[in-house]
């Protein structure tokens, strides 16, 4: 396969869109969940080292723990500057952030579970069960918890189009753990908590993770993995929200950490674990789209470095422009 070399154009189409000030740092607030929102908002969480602890095994921001409830605050960047809300008595530990229309806000916890009520049913090993606990709060543009719900267990990824809906990868013991919607490796939400989309048997593979999520104009794509045996590989799922229609690609990059598209273009990321570098690659739709012939090659591919360390939850799409978060740095590589 013959791959065009980098060009000046590589290096035009990446920007620094911003860092977490000096000054935050030394007063110890700590960069953790950010998310893009339909405007290209970036929206960063911080919160002090007062609420935080420190896992002795995970590298990078996403050690960081904090106990709930806890105060924070959210920064929103956009081209006008920045806004700041604080944000008081969060009541769950995130670990993620999406952004809805009219300023709201959702952040969700990874995992859910069965709560033991007096009404629950036995099952077959004597235990009880009872409802999904919730794992989903939204909250208003001034940081009031509107809403709770339960979106799933194990989430991998999670991006809200824009229109609001809100849509989630699972991992492996998501899927395998119980959860209506989670067994379906994806699903599609509304942000009051109703599953408004699943795959329906329409996928070419059984779900086994979600890698990454991104948005393009009115579509939504998910990119995950399946196991092994027939079928085994890393997909490109596109959705249209408006008709539930999907179409699948297998992906020309295993597992990448991100991933952003824009017509017959894409870009996507695989990180160098913990390192302040990440492999960039660019790819074409190559064949007339919507035939089954139509397939994603890759056209270059090189080493970038960048500012910070990269590790999970390291990249997002969102229209054309692929969000990469290095360290407290984001930049926006354009597809």
């Amino acid at each position: 396969m013959n791959l065009r070399p980098a060009t000046a154009r590589s290096d035009a189409a990446i920007r620094r869109v911003w860092r977490l000030p000096a000054a935050d740092a030394v007063r110890g607030w700590r960069a953790l969940w950010w998310s893009v929102g339909p405007a290209g908002e970036l929206a960063v969480l911080l919160v002090h080292r007062r609420h935080l602890s420190r896992s002795r095994y995970v590298k990078g921001w996403i050690g960081w723990r904090p106990e709930a409830p806890f105060s924070g605050e959210l920064v929103t960047v956009t081209a006008q500057g920045e806004r700041r809300t604080p944000l008081e008595n969060i009541p769950l530990r995130p670990g993620h952030l999406v952004l809805l229309p009219e300023s709201r806000f959702l952040m969700a916890a990874g995992r859910t579970f069965r709560s033991k009520t007096s009404t629950t049913s036995k099952t077959e090993e004597g235990a009880t069960e009872g409802p999904w606990t919730p794992n989903a709060v939204v909250f208003s543009p001034s940081g009031t918890p509107e809403a709770e719900f339960c979106i799933g267990d194990d989430l991998s990824t999670l991006l809200a189009d824009r229109h609001g809906g809100i849509w989630a990868t699972y991992g492996d013991e998501g899927i395998y753990g119980g959860h209506p919607e989670s067994a379906a490796g994806m699903a599609g939400w509304n942000a009051e908590g109703r599953a408004i989309w699943a795959p329906e048997g329409r996928l070419p593979s059984y779900p086994l993770d979600g890698c990454a999520a991104a948005t393009e104009g009115e579509r939504v794509w998910l990119v995950w993995y399946s196991g092994g045996g027939h079928g085994a590989g890393t997909y490109l799922t596109r959705i249209t929200p408006s008709t539930g229609e999907v179409t699948s690609y297998r992906s020309p990059v295993p597992q990448p950490d991100g991933f952003a598209v824009r017509g017959h273009r894409a870009v996507m990321t695989v990180r160098n674990h913990h390192q302040r570098s990440v492999e960039l690659i660019r790819a074409e739709l190559e064949g007339a789209t919507g035939t089954a012939g139509t397939t994603w090659t890759v056209t270059s591919r090189r080493k970038l470095r960048v500012p910070g360390r990269v590790v999970l939850y390291c990249g997002q799409g969102r229209d054309g422009y692929l969000w990469l978060r290095t360290g407290d740095t984001w930049l926006r590589i354009e597809a």
